[in-house]
């Protein structure tokens, strides 16, 4: 039986959800994530970001999603770096925790990411970025239609160092 997987903007009531699932999943996100204060993992600073989310996506400029399997939060994604006129083009960026990889909760995550960018988001083109040994995520990307565009030398601050990233890129249907 395949899981309900969901995707749910996230709200200003989710910081204690936001808060346990990152500090929970710390370790197993560390090799990927940017380093982040102290704050970020506590239920003030999920609050924080949430406001700031908030205040982004009036703006059009990140949409946040919670990642749901079978109603319970095992994830984010985010659309982000959204530019509009005749660009029209936003990045994704999405994880999902340590114990449900494997399962293809990421690879319907982003399917349902994609529904909402090509839909209801109006966007033509959506750009990913992995690191070049991430090659889960990269299938994750290929199973949703999306072509490698590129290697993106030192393209992100990611676990203390610039790291490379292969982008890769997805134009509306």
């Amino acid at each position: 039986m395949i899981e309900q997987v969901e995707l749910r903007p996230v709200q200003p009531s989710d910081a204690e959800t936001l808060a346990r699932l990152f500090s929970q999943q710390r370790d197993f996100l560390a090799p990927y994530d940017p380093e982040r204060p102290e704050a970020f993992y506590t239920v003030a600073g999920q609050r924080a970001e949430l406001e700031q989310s908030a205040i982004q996506r009036e703006a059009d400029l990140r949409h946040r999603f919670l990642i749901l399997l079978a109603g319970e939060a095992v994830g984010a994604l985010s659309i982000s770096n959204l530019v509009r006129g005749p660009f029209q083009s936003a990045n994704l960026g999405y994880w999902v925790a340590q114990q449900v990889n494997g399962r293809g909760v990421g690879t319907r995550a982003v399917g349902e990411a994609c529904r909402w960018a090509f839909g209801e988001g109006g966007l033509h083109r959506l750009e990913a970025g992995t690191l070049t040994d991430n090659v889960a995520s990269q299938k994750v990307l290929e199973r949703n239609g999306f072509e490698r565009i590129g290697l993106a030398p030192r393209y992100l601050h990611i676990a203390g160092e610039w790291r490379d990233h292969l982008l890769f890129q997805r134009i509306a249907p």
